[in-house]
């Protein structure tokens, strides 16, 4: 009878070794997804805003001023009576 007595308390502590084993795993993995989650949502929120920013471009690029402004800077192009002024310095 002693031996039986000794065989069920082995089988279950291996029993409840196993759950711990188990359960401590889980949370390892959960801990694990939930740090990729944070780092999505932060990703997602730098894409957002790289996207806002891109859009504004966008939508300043096709104004009538900006288009005027950069021919004005990387073309020299002036209006029609301006005097263009010629900076040596530069």
């Amino acid at each position: 009878m002693k031996v039986r007595i000794k065989w069920k308390k082995i089988f279950f502590l291996l029993i409840i070794l196993y759950a711990v084993y188990i359960f401590v795993s889980q949370q390892i993995t959960m801990y694990n997804i939930k740090k990729q989650i944070t780092e999505r949502k932060v990703e997602e929120i730098r894409m957002k805003q790289k996207n806002q920013k891109l859009q504004d471009e966008v939508k300043m690029s096709t104004s009538d001023a900006y288009i005027e402004k950069l021919a004005r800077e990387k073309l020299g192009l002036i209006n029609e009576g301006e005097t263009p002024v010629i900076d040596k310095n530069n």
